[in-house]
């Protein structure tokens, strides 16, 4: 990403929309979470090999029957979330004991939130169960589960550029729309600023996509072909030569499904996550700037004790200004290069103290 480009959580703060048209457009392709839609197998090999023994001319009907049924199929697993103060966002249903996985950023500081499922009745009331702000991911339980259709989730280490998506949610809150795009690029890593009491973070291997996020899309998911959910759409890039930051058309960015599954988990079994897999330094810091308000390094506020920085001695006022002789003028520059490694590895770090430089090695922990 360029360091110009700002990234904007796709969760709406507005309620009062009149909506007067629904237009639901399959441009290009679709996919579903619920399980298989009608005459397609799990392996999503049903609908092409049916297209491709179609009589001639029929090809276009025959996919977009496939692409009904998907979507017919998968929006029952949607759900949208009404969080106190007129938020708005989505959520996708992740089992049948009425745990629903949406983006922290979507909650904020609400523990209670108000869940419209896409069968229709009244709000159901939903408590936070945990949230992880580092992966932007937060798990809520029904108070009262009815008959729920969990989502089927992909393995999305085996994505591939160029896939046909969908992504579902509640957009503004038009409830249950669709919009379509491919898969633009696997494995970013993206800075996401704070928003609602949510701390800012750095997300790693994030799927970037061409299928529009709009406010409200948050939490809600993106679909492959198979019917199965590769991702949560959380991040809009905001284009910086548009007054007041408006959204980039075709630049969306969604957490992988296989983070989604890991972290949820974890927080449905233990009430927390125990196992992160993304690496620490082990220091909090902020952003030093020169006399001319030139960000130069990151200022360590604190180090945590018996972290890889208080091992490698450093202390309380350094300045942080590389990580492998990648240099972090930044606090956000310094997150991501740290989101880009792994616990245990050794990392070599250039410091600043009372205007001296030297380098330390730090063996990263884990967040």
């Amino acid at each position: 990403m360029g360091t110009t480009r700002q990234l904007r959580p796709a969760v709406s703060r507005s309620a009062a929309l009149a909506v007067f048209v629904v237009l639901l457009a399959f441009a290009a392709g679709a996919a579903g979470c619920t399980g298989n839609p009608p005459d397609s197998d799990r392996n999503g090999t049903g609908a092409s090999k049916r297209v491709a023994g179609a009589a001639p001319g029929g090809e276009a009907q025959a996919l977009q029957r496939d692409y009904e049924a998907v979507v017919r199929h998968t929006l029952i697993s949607v759900v949208q979330l009404n969080v106190s103060g007129g938020g708005l966002g989505s959520g996708i249903v992740y089992d049948k004991q009425g745990h629903i996985v949406t983006n922290a950023h979507v909650l904020g500081r609400s523990t209670t939130v108000q869940v419209l499922l896409a069968t229709g009745g009244a709000p159901l009331t939903a408590h936070l169960v945990a949230a992880y702000t580092p992966s932007d991911l937060a798990v809520v339980k029904l108070d009262r589960a009815p008959r729920l259709a969990p989502a089927t989730f992909a393995d999305s280490s085996k994505l591939r550029v160029g896939q046909i998506v969908l992504a579902m949610g509640n957009p503004l809150g038009l409830s249950g729309s669709v919009t379509s795009g491919i898969i633009s690029a696997v494995g970013r890593t993206v800075p996401e600023s704070s928003r609602d009491g949510v701390p800012g973070t750095t997300i790693t291997s994030m799927i970037q996509t061409s299928a529009p996020i709009n406010p409200g899309n948050s939490g809600g998911a993106l679909v492959d072909l198979t019917g199965k959910v590769v991702g949560i759409p959380t991040l809009a890039a905001t284009d910086p030569q548009v007054e007041g930051g408006g959204v980039a058309a075709g630049i969306g960015f969604a957490i992988p499904s296989n983070t989604v599954t890991r972290i949820a988990g974890q927080i449905i079994r233990h009430g927390r996550v125990v196992n992160s897999g993304r690496a620490a330094l082990g220091v909090t810091g902020t952003t030093v700037t020169d006399p001319q308000g030139t960000p130069i390094g990151v200022g360590v506020v604190s180090v945590r004790t018996g972290s890889g920085a208080a091992n490698a001695g450093i202390l309380r006022g350094d300045v942080i200004t590389a990580v492998n002789a990648v240099k972090t003028p930044t606090s956000a520059a310094l997150s991501e290069v740290i989101a880009q490694h792994r616990p245990g590895q050794l990392v070599t770090v250039s410091i600043r103290r009372q205007d001296k430089d030297a380098t330390v090695k730090v063996k990263l922990g884990q967040l």
